[in-house]
Order: C-alpha cells, then structure tokens, then sequence
C-alpha cells in the first residue's frame, strides 16, 4: 500500500505542477494583452499603464454609486 500512496503523490505532483505553469502562463499572457488594451485605449497623456487602470476602476466605482442613487 506504501508504494501506491508514494506513486499517487508523485502523480499528483506532476499534475498540479503541470497546471500551475499552464495557469500562470495563461494569466501572463492575459496581463500582457490587458496592458496592451489600456495603453491603445484607455491611458491619457501622462499617465503610465497602472495609472491608467487605478483611474478606470476608480472612474467605475463612481460610476456604480451614482447608478445606485439613481435607482439602476
């Protein structure tokens, strides 16, 4: 039973450690085209890519409470 326990973990390990390098080139790889997108669209003169971001999600945020108050 020892050695089935020993062969399952080192199964395991290969799948979990296979599926960590494909997500995290996956999220890479997002990151890479959402950076892309906010320079393209969505920076303004000035400002770097992360500026940008915090500038849109606060812009959201605002965004989201005023349809509150709204109604919407």
């Amino acid at each position: 039973m020892g050695k089935l326990k020993e062969t399952n973990k080192k199964i395991e390990e290969k799948v979990v450690g296979g599926y960590k390098k494909i997500e995290e080139t996956v999220v890479e790889g997002y990151k890479k085209v959402e950076d892309k997108f906010v320079d393209k669209f969505l920076r303004k003169d000035g400002e770097t890519v992360e500026e940008a971001k915090e500038r849109v999600i606060k812009e959201q945020k605002e965004l989201e409470e005023k349809n509150k108050k709204l109604g919407r």
